[in-house]
This record gives structure tokens, C-alpha cells and sequence, in this order.
């Protein structure tokens, strides 16, 4: 399968993505500072994706956000419940309670190359599965001392190749990383 599984997130300096509750009060704080035509790869990223890959709980924080901001790519919402989708978005996403292995591999055979994977629990159980080969994580000068972490127990050291990091004037400092095949 010569497809990509990807992440692409922010985490507190401590490694927490959200506040034990959801909330992402530091982040919307911290990107204040952010200069107006400054994404940080953001977009860059996303014209090389092919779908989307979330948790239901990741999915309802950005349903929170009013704008949906992926535009038309495809987005599949992991969760072992069915899911309400509003309306003006059942055109691109969907639901589904596949393994991260079985949904891989049906989006391969659509042709999708590059998956992105987003929210906590989906990118440790893709990573779990070995699915991931690449993480650009970019850190936020907060500590927040608890939250939902990035990651959590793993079953094994999962070695990764440093590939480049980029520090910004506004105290953000990006991070890509390549799994390396931990098999």
C-alpha cells in the first residue's frame, strides 16, 4: 500500500492537546500572536491530502468553531457510535467504526494516497496500528500540567527520524518527524 498516514497538530510544551475537558482556550490565546498571513504550513499540508481522518470528539470541537475549516476534502469521523452529521456537511464527511487498518485500506483502494490524521485517541490508535509515517507537531509556549495528551501508552518504542524544525518570531516551534519501521 503506497499510501501516507499523517498528523499534523499543536500540543502545550508539556505534550497536551486539549484541556482535560476539550477545551483549546490556550491555543485560540496563543494564536493571537500568530501574524495574520501566517498558517504555519497549514494549507501547504492540506492541498497534499487526500481525506481526513478524526475522532468523534475532535469532530464535534470543530463543529464548535462555526466555519468548517477543511473546505470540500473528505472527512470520515471514527467512532464506535453512529454520528449526527449536519446537513450542509453529509456531502464530505462520514462516519465509520472501521479499525484504523480496514478504513486505511478501503481509502487506499478509492485511490487515496495521503490521509490526515486528527484528535487524540485516532492518531494513537493509527500509530498503535503502524500506520503513521509522518508527524509535524508543532509546540506552543504554554504548560498547561494536565490535559488530553498526544500520546499515550504505547505497546513499544516507536523510533522517529528528525526531519526538520522551524522556530517562529511568536514562540512557536515546529517539529516534522518520520516514523521510522519499528517492526
Amino acid at each position: 500500500m503506497n499510501q501516507i498516514a499523517s498528523v499534523y497538530i499543536a500540543t502545550s510544551l508539556d505534550g497536551f492537546i486539549a484541556r482535560e475537558d476539550g477545551d483549546l482556550d490556550w491555543l485560540t490565546a496563543a494564536n493571537k500572536s500568530v501574524p495574520e498571513d501566517e498558517d504555519c504550513g497549514f494549507y501547504a499540508f492540506m492541498k497534499t491530502v487526500d481525506a481526513l481522518i478524526m475522532g468523534r470528539k475532535t469532530f464535534e470541537k470543530v463543529l464548535s468553531f462555526g466555519k468548517w475549516p477543511y473546505g470540500d476534502k473528505p472527512v470520515i469521523v471514527l467512532s464506535r457510535n453512529k454520528l449526527e452529521i449536519p446537513e450542509n456537511l453529509s456531502r464530505i464527511v462520514s462516519w465509520s467504526s472501521e479499525s484504523p487498518q480496514e478504513l486505511s485500506n478501503r481509502l487506499a483502494k478509492k485511490g487515496a494516497k495521503r490521509l490526515y490524521i486528527d484528535g487524540g485517541i485516532t492518531i494513537q490508535r493509527f500509530l498503535s496500528a503502524g500506520l503513521v509515517k509522518d508527524l509535524t507537531i508543532t509546540v506552543i509556549p504554554v504548560i498547561l500540567g494536565r490535559g488530553r495528551p498526544l500520546f499515550g501508552d504505547v505497546k513499544h518504542d516507536i523510533s522517529l527520524r528528525h526531519i526538520v524544525t522551524k522556530a517562529y518570531d511568536f514562540g512557536f516551534v515546529q517539529s516534522t518527524y518520520e516514523v521510522e519501521d519499528n517492526a
